[in-house]
Formats: C-alpha cells, structure tokens, sequence
C-alpha cells in the first residue's frame, strides 16, 4: 500500500533512536526517548491552507527534526509512519 499525503502534509518514517549513550552505557527500552529524527517519505503538493500559499520546501529522502509529540502515528504493512504538517518540521538534518 503506498501513502500520498494531501495539502501540506508530509509523512516521515522515525529514525532508531540511540541505544549507548556516548559514554558506553546501554539505554533500556523504558529509558529511550521517542526520536525527533525522521526521513521524509512523501510530501503532498501544498496549496491553499487556510487561505495562505504554502509552498512544500521538504523533499522525499530529506532526513528531519521534528516537535516532540507532532502528527499522527499510522502503522501500513507492518511498518509505522507519522503524518504531520510541513510547520511541524523543525529543521531539515545533514
């Protein structure tokens, strides 16, 4: 099943979050904090939000940081996504 986002939506596969600090030590599950890295996985074609002009600055494949706890999590074909709007997206990663 393939996702095609509407408006000025993108959806983002997470990225792992890391699992030793720098330091060595191994982070349990429970210890893990949800990531704020995402790769762009589809971008909508913008237009007309709100009665505003949004032009999608994002591209398939850019990596980027997001707001703790934006979007809406879906899970197709056994692997999870988030669908959030292009202003959720803090900064794009490099």
């Amino acid at each position: 099943m393939k996702i095609k986002p509407l408006s000025d939506r993108v959806v983002v596969r997470m990225l792992e979050a890391e699992e030793t600090t720098k330091g060595g030590i191994i982070l349990a599950s429970s210890a893990k904090e949800k990531p704020q890295v995402a790769e762009i996985i589809a971008v909508g074609p913008g237009g007309l939000v709100d009665g505003k002009e949004v032009k999608m600055e994002l591209k398939v494949g850019n990596k980027v940081l997001l707001q703790k706890y934006a979007g809406t999590d879906v899970k197709l074909d056994g692997v999870e996504y988030t669908i959030l709007r292009q202003s959720d997206v803090l900064a794009i990663v490099s």
